[in-house]
């Protein structure tokens, strides 16, 4: 064996510029994507009114991106497609970035990977001026005929890595995540133009606009569901924007559009707390939409992460998490009829045509027919109908208390009512109960004339999901002691798991003991529930908690959190089911407690509770428009 070189150290040589710029630009330009998020950035921030950009073959062949900005003379333009070069920092402490790029790496590293010219004329200049870079070798400004602006083209991109190339997806798939970054950096500047082309082909076209309309523009649902705003601060903290209610949600977190200092950013914290404010009111493993913008000084958060720029890190993150789902909270927190799903939404279009899903409809077991509406046990008999519903903008402030909700019992004493109180009905948001529908479906309509059909079960199983967590909430949920204890039979390991927990069930109504190996012992049920069959609920109770991995009785932060799931599970027994008959009265009341009841628009699984067919709804679905 030779063994001659084995002790001769290797040799430490300087990368050439070029290869410098490869490495670099793997950082910065890992898809046609990104580089189409840098150039676009750097149009924003060239004060442009309005941006075109054109993409063949989801950018893999071609990037053009054209502005109407302030341009560059020809000195700019050579330093422009150097390293670090940048016109954006007014110091070198990065704190206070006002722009969207400050890196000055964006430019060099496209003209690493690709074929790169750039095109530009400052206003006023007599001719605009071009500049070449081809795999990192720059060319000298040449003079040509262009409008003012800058117009960037890349051709033939990672044409000098070939390695980075070869792992690109498909052009579909490329032009998928190019529309999401054009999407969201036009959510970030609404008061400039933007129209994108995917080879040849118009895939959006928004002219300069307001915030709201911007927001359901992108969103693709701001007219169909109704947009919710958001406002909350926390400090010096502020968040604003609007978001889709639960009832509207999607299968990925694409529809999540976050801006931070007007940045579009893909932040962990913003998406966890996201999640977190729709984790009661939406089905799991769904996504919420929504658009986001949160202000935050400057020195309280760094941008300079990523290359990417679209990770960031607090200087409290708890804050942030607070105020969002804080935010998030109290624009969920409305009664239904203030935004609620509208028909052409859930018409099937196939499912790879649709972009918002709802979740399927579940049929009800006949033989759990209740035979009554659940109604808190310590409330007067003979409340009279509530005012009308206050504007949604007060709604989360001033919202009734659960226990003032009207029941069907209370609401009503007559069995039948007059044209003029019908009338009056149709003033509420949800409008006045018509008729019951296949036995789960209440038909009314509203004071304009439009129809709003509401699932019965979904709806009271939501009332009955807020009451017991008011009650949970205050410690006050009412235990009734059974006549007769039930002994319940369950696997051993469901038994083990439900004795671990005796401390919180009882603070849910539920007391339970051993009695033998494999039963437990029922001794009081919650008073609103206190009809249910206890043995179908414990059951149904202690495969939600075998369920959960985390939730253990040594870990009280886990448990708290899945309380609400299981409150849920309760809510379920106790709701009126589908099947079951009520009259017209206490069609009416349910339709009134829905409207005064928080997050009332979906159920405890996140299905909507009520849909409405307005007048132009059913001139489509008739052909009369």
């Amino acid at each position: 064996m030779n063994t001659s070189h084995a002790n001769t150290p290797p040799v430490i040589r300087r990368l050439s510029e070029q290869v410098v710029n490869r490495i670099a630009a793997g950082e910065v330009i890992e898809r046609p994507a990104a580089a189409l998020k840098e150039l676009v950035e750097n149009a924003i921030d060239s004060g442009a009114r309005r941006i075109h950009i054109r993409l063949d073959s989801g950018g893999i062949d071609r990037i053009e991106v054209t502005d109407d900005g302030c341009g560059m003379a020809p000195d700019d333009l050579r330093l422009a497609v150097e390293r670090h070069c940048t016109s954006k920092l007014r110091d070198e402490t990065l704190v206070r970035i006002s722009t969207l790029g400050f890196r000055g790496e964006a430019l060099p590293s496209i003209g690493a990977a690709a074929r790169l010219t750039v095109t530009s004329r400052p206003a006023g200049s007599d001719s605009a001026w071009s500049i070449r870079v081809e795999g990192g070798v720059v060319g000298e400004p040449q003079p040509c005929a262009g409008p003012p602006g800058t117009r960037v083209l890349v051709e033939d991109m990672f044409f000098a890595t070939p390695a980075r190339r070869k792992f690109l997806k498909s052009p579909r798939v490329e032009s998928g995540h190019a529309e999401n970054v054009v999407r969201r950096l036009a959510l970030s500047a609404p008061h400039i133009a933007f129209r994108l082309e995917f080879d040849q082909r118009v895939i959006l076209d928004l002219p300069a606009q307001d915030m709201p309309a911007r927001v359901a523009a992108i969103l693709e649902a701001g007219q169909a569901d109704g947009l919710l705003p958001v406002e909350g601060e926390r400090g010096e903290l502020k968040l604003r924007g609007y978001i889709c209610a639960p009832s509207v949600h999607r299968a990925t977190a694409n529809g999540q559009m976050l801006l931070v200092n007007g940045r579009p950013v893909v932040d962990p914290v913003l998406r966890t707390a996201v999640r977190v404010a729709y984790r009661n009111v939406m089905e799991h493993g769904r996504h919420a939409v929504v658009a986001l913008s949160l202000e935050i000084p400057p020195d309280q958060v760094d941008v300079n992460v990523h290359p990417a720029k679209t990770e960031l890190r607090y200087a409290d993150s708890a804050a942030v998490r607070a105020l969002v789902i804080g935010s998030l909270g109290r624009a969920l927190g409305t009664g239904a009829g203030v935004a609620g799903v509208r028909p052409d939404l859930i018409q099937s279009r196939g499912p790879s045509s649709s972009r918002i899903w709802y979740p399927p409809e579940r049929s009800a077991d006949a033989a759990a027919v209740s035979t009554r509406l659940a109604t808190p046990p310590d409330l007067s008999e003979d409340v009279a109908v509530p005012s009308p519903v206050p504007s949604p903008a007060g709604f989360a402030e001033s919202s009734l208390p659960l226990a003032a909700l009207p029941s069907a019992r209370r609401v009503v004493a007559e069995d039948a009512q007059t044209r003029a109180d019908n009338v009056a009905a149709m003033d509420y948001p949800l409008g006045a109960a018509m008729a019951q529908v296949l036995g789960t479906y209440i038909l009314s309509q509203t004071a304009d004339g439009a129809l709003v059909l509401v699932d019965q079960h979904a709806a009271h199983e939501r009332l009955t999901h807020e009451i017991l967590r008011q009650q949970y909430m205050g410690g006050e949920i009412r235990a009734q002691r059974l006549l007769l204890p039930e002994v319940v039979d369950l696997p051993a390991r469901q038994v083990d798991v439900l004795l671990g927990f005796v401390p919180a069930l009882a603070r849910l109504g539920i007391e339970i003991e051993p009695f033998g190996g494999t039963a437990v012992l029922v001794r009081t049920m919650p008073a609103l529930l206190e009809k249910e069959n206890p043995a179908a609920m414990l059951r149904d109770l202690a495969e939600e908690l075998e369920a959960d991995d985390l939730s253990t009785p040594a870990q009280a932060d886990a448990l708290d959190a899945r309380m609400d799931a299981i409150i849920a599970r309760m809510a379920c027994h106790g709701s009126v089911r589908a099947g079951r008959k009520l009259t017209h009265e206490e069609m009416n009341a349910l339709l009134r407690d829905m409207e005064r009841t928080p997050r009332s628009g979906t159920c405890s699984h996140g299905r909507p509770t009520w849909l409405k067919l307005e007048k132009a709804d059913l001139e489509r679905m008739f052909g009369r428009r």
